[in-house]
């Protein structure tokens, strides 16, 4: 008897519908995947067989081939062995139910209970967009799948347990799905901007930088507190609306990176990783490509320190998700996308020994040392960052001041209502920051006072501003005046956009 179960693969960010046929043969007694299966879909042969008999089943002594359509797709992960199992019992004629219109997920343990199963959250939303009617998940991972609303979850503990539903000897189990407000997101431990001494002006740049998801670079010697503004950055930057939630979550349940008693990314992701990490690691990528840092930051920050230890041919590959906010992954099997809209903070010393332009020390490093240096990050990558802040030493009388500046709460209320103000303004366009804007609504949006616009042909000549430069430093004064409440870009709002940049641009 042939028995066809439906099931999901993922594929990037998307699924795709894979049916799991089982038949029964005549022959010598094997057990046989096929359908280009990866290693451990394969090892699930010894968990589906031990499964099946530990939940109190007979596995058949015969030839048996479990079938993976289609055939031209690459199958990874254990998420097969729930739909494997269950086809082989149908199969063998233990049971008998019509399972034409669910959707079967999950990780069998030996003794047939259900185990967490990543990427659940895509591959139930494409059950909905296919137009089934129910998906069986494990327990463990009912939370997360409810997310997805138009599509009936049914949390499953074990396979003896889905049997029996499916015979009707226990009734099905009903799922009651939250509503995305009543999920309590972790409480975390912030660093707020009014415990951080003096810094004025790179507070005032970040918070430019929050308002409009621009990109950002801190330069100054060590200990002036570079890293420390950055890791406040999260403080002030505004709640993710629904749809981002989505979309994260989406991204960090593939990855196999959210928490089970907590699966809806609430906040912001700020990623932070080292200088040694590897190309894949950073961009993504693996024979079947997962994402990367760039992809895990996505709506949120990419906070890379000591940037020009990244090395060149790292950077590099961040030009192009810079731009375009997606991430594209070419394999043998076919492309990948992942998106990669994240915001990104720099932060490096001038110089190798890093007092380079210090008031307080003496650089101890030859000329031809620190241009060697700051050629490491190149002039294209330069020219897709909006805001240069210098970060120098503090000054005694700052840090021995026992009054707080301005708490990050404070900050963050401004940097909302900029924000907004430009999801107003982008109602229809599917832009959410000024950031995202390009070239043709760059023209349509940023409209200037005669004095800007002089100003702004001044800036263009003395500080040879590219085409991106100067769209990015509209870019950037669209973003000061929404937080000054403004409909049209005056003079002081394109001053402080201009000051942003850098001084001398890198050859």
């Amino acid at each position: 008897m042939l028995a066809r179960v439906m099931s999901c693969a993922v594929v990037g960010l998307e699924g795709a519908v894979v049916e799991v046929q089982a038949t029964i043969l005549q022959g010598m007694p094997s057990f046989s995947v096929v359908g280009l299966p990866d290693t451990a879909v394969q090892e699930a042969r010894e968990r589906v067989r031990a499964a099946v008999k530990n939940s109190g089943f007979r596995f058949p002594y015969t030839k048996i081939i479990v079938n993976l359509a289609p055939a031209d797709l690459k199958k990874a992960g254990p998420v097969y062995d729930l739909p494997i199992a269950l086809s082989i019992v149908l199969s063998s004629r233990q049971a008998s139910a019509d399972v034409s219109n669910m959707v079967f997920l999950g990780e069998l343990a030996l003794d047939g209970t259900l185990r967490h199963t990543a990427g659940v959250l895509p591959m139930v939303s494409l059950a909905r967009d296919q137009g089934f009617s129910k998906v069986v998940v494990p327990e463990v991972d009912a939370r997360e799948a409810s997310l997805i609303k138009g599509i009936q979850i049914v949390p499953m503990t074990s396979l003896s347990q889905l049997i029996a539903c499916l015979k009707g000897e226990l009734p099905e189990p009903q799922y009651q799905p939250d509503a995305m407000d009543e999920y309590v997101a972790p409480v975390l431990v912030e660093t707020d901007l009014a415990y951080i001494k003096g810094q004025e002006h790179v507070k005032r740049a970040l918070e430019v930088a929050a308002a409009g998801a621009h990109n950002t670079v801190m330069t100054g010697p060590p200990g002036s507190g570079k890293t420390l503004l950055a890791h406040a950055l999260p403080s002030i930057l505004p709640p993710m609306t629904d749809d981002e939630t989505i979309e994260v979550t989406k991204i960090y349940s593939v990855s196999g990176l959210l928490p089970s008693e907590t699966p809806l990314m609430r906040h912001r992701p700020f990623r932070a990783p080292h200088y040694t990490i590897s190309n894949a690691g950073l961009v993504g990528g693996g024979t079947l490509p997962k994402p990367g840092e760039i992809s895990l930051s996505h709506r949120g920050v990419l906070f890379l320190d000591e940037l020009p230890e990244f090395g060149h041919a790292l950077l590099e590959s961040l030009r192009q998700p810079i731009e375009d906010k997606v991430v594209t992954i070419s394999r043998a099997q076919g492309t990948v996308r992942f998106p990669a809209n994240f915001m990104l903070v720099g932060a490096m010393n001038p110089c190798p020994c890093g007092y380079y332009g210090d008031r307080l020390r003496q650089c101890t490093c030859p000329p031809h040392a620190v241009s060697r240096y700051q050629r490491r990050v190149s002039g294209p990558f330069i020219d897709r960052i909006d805001i240069f802040v210098e970060v120098p030493h503090i000054e005694y009388e700052k840090l021995s001041d026992d009054r707080l500046g301005e708490k990050s709460e404070k900050v963050q209320q401004r940097v909302v209502k900029a924000r907004e103000r430009q999801l107003e303004r982008f109602k229809g366009t599917g832009l959410l920051t000024n950031s995202e804007m390009a070239p043709a609504q760059v023209r349509d949006f940023c409209k200037t006072e005669e004095a800007a616009q002089s100003l702004l042909k001044s800036a263009m000549k003395q500080l040879y501003l590219s085409a991106r430069a100067f769209h990015r430093t509209l870019k950037l004064a669209r973003t000061i005046a929404d937080l000054d409440d403004a409909d049209i870009i005056k003079a002081h709002h394109l001053a402080e956009a201009i000051q942003y940049r850098p001084r001398t641009q890198i050859e």
